[in-house]
């Protein structure tokens, strides 16, 4: 009698995943590509893109999310990859540094959709992605910032955070000539005209989003900003003063590249 094969570890989770890749692949391009930076975020990342993709369904529109993890010390990666066998309208990209503009930029660019939006895992706000496409799709906007500081908004971080902004964005306006209340958090934009402007930015980490936000501007295309309620589920997984450094450096840097060199 012949003796049956013995049975491969993981030949079902590889299977399973290349499934689900196939299944990725065969999709027509979604209206929306919501592209999400993840670091350290195993304490709420499967709730949170639960939550999110039971909201879209709801809306019915066509989307991918991308989960652009990037150099996780914990189980952020796994859980995502788990999440991405299991559904194909899951995508993860994996960037080993620790690095939030990075990780930002390449979603960016690997997106399938027209319409991008940049969202943040402990927001996930569908009401934004709703009022951001329709700007977009009837023309009214080329860009459109989901701003914190707009009297509308409802910003229930703490105080010394909403400070944080208020004097971030005031260096902003009068280093780099920006027009606009507030650059990082929730964006939306047509792909195409913005990727010439990303692959121009100079910075990356935390300073990515307010460089194509201020770049976008420079470029003349139509900004709007459309108020936003923001309620973090966790604490910012990068501790607020740390990113201090780093920040005013590249603000010089910006400054440089911008308002000297043009």
């Amino acid at each position: 009698m012949k003796a049956e094969a013995p049975a491969i570890k993981g030949a079902g989770s590889k299977k399973r995943m290349g499934a689900a890749r196939a299944k990725r692949a065969s999709l027509a391009a979604p209206r929306l590509s919501i592209v999400i930076p993840v670091y350290n975020e195993h304490a709420i990342m499967a709730d949170a893109v639960a939550g999110l993709r039971e909201k879209l369904a709801e809306w019915g529109v066509t989307y991918e999310i991308i989960l652009s993890e990037n150099g996780s010390r914990d189980e952020t990666l796994a859980i995502a990859n788990r999440i991405a066998e299991k559904h194909a309208d899951v995508r993860v990209l994996h960037t080993e540094e620790a690095n939030y503009g990075k990780a930002l930029r390449r979603g960016i660019q690997d997106a399938r959709a027209d319409v991008v939006v940049c969202d943040e895992i402990d927001l996930c706000d569908v009401d934004f992605h709703r009022r951001a496409l329709e700007l977009l799709e009837s023309g009214e906007a080329d860009f459109v910032v989901g701003s914190k500081r707009l009297a509308d908004s409802d910003d229930e971080r703490p105080a010394y955070r909403q400070l944080a902004t208020y004097v971030f964005n005031g260096l902003l306006r009068v280093m780099l000539g920006f027009h606009g209340t507030d650059t990082h958090g929730l964006k939306a934009f047509r792909r195409e005209t913005v990727l010439a402007t990303v692959r121009e930015c100079l910075v990356d980490r935390d300073l990515f989003a307010s460089e194509l936000v201020i770049r976008s501007e420079h470029a003349g295309l139509r900004m709007r900003e459309i108020p936003v309620r923001v309620i973090e589920k966790r604490p910012p997984s990068v501790n607020l003063f740390k990113r201090v450094p780093n920040v005013l450096k590249n603000l010089v840097r910006l400054f440089v590249a911008i308002r000297i060199r043009g």
